[in-house]
């Protein structure tokens, strides 16, 4: 077997590979509780129960990035045994974990997503999501797929009890994605107005 020749002097060899990342989350509906998805109020008699805002939808983005960079699921980065994330927007959570893609030199190629859901109709919102998405996310609206599925009856979105969502995503190296790399300043601590 012939030995690997180096590249030629000169040439570029990537330092990062592109990276894909799964993501599902799944809550039932409750009452006395505002139906949040992708950042966007729906208006519905129910929303999700959850410890945070239960965004069913940026949940299950939240995990396929974290999934992509290889870390812990969102879960044990915004723990619902603490307090602390009660009744939060999961839009905090979305974007500290995009802090995390950019600094690890990453930037969104695209988003495909399902959202399981028997009620309500999701097609008049799907604008409005991916316009919020896209400006956490740092990527064209037209990178993100939003699309909406019914259960016909079968399972618990069926059953009209909850909603679920599936999201995968493609990181690409930020040099590749046209990002510029992220300034080095102090970390923080996400903000939060109220997990998951």
């Amino acid at each position: 077997m012939s030995a690997r020749r180096p590249p030629p002097a000169g040439s570029a060899r990537p330092t990062r590979a592109p990276r894909i990342g799964l993501g599902t989350d799944r809550h039932p509906f409750a009452a006395g509780r505002r139906l949040v998805l992708g950042g966007v109020v729906i208006p519905h008699p129910l929303g999700l129960g959850g410890h945070s805002d239960a965004d069913v939808l940026t949940h299950a983005v939240c995990d396929a990035i974290l999934g992509a960079l290889g870390l812990p699921d969102l879960g044990v980065r915004f723990p619902a045994s603490s307090d602390l994330w009660r009744d939060t927007e999961s839009l905090v959570f979305l974007r500290d974990i995009v802090g995390a893609m950019r600094a690890q030199g990453y930037a969104v190629g695209n988003l495909d997503v399902v959202l399981n859901a028997e009620t309500p109709a999701l097609l008049p919102h799907l604008a409005a999501m991916r316009g919020i998405l896209a400006a956490t996310l740092g990527c064209e609206a037209e990178a993100i797929s939003l699309k909406p599925k019914r259960g016909e009856g079968i399972g618990f979105v069926g059953r009209a009890e909850g909603i679920e969502a599936q999201a995968v995503v493609l990181l690409l190296p930020a040099a590749v994605a046209g990002v510029p790399p992220p300034r080095r300043v102090g970390a923080k601590k996400p903000g939060r107005r109220g997990g998951r």
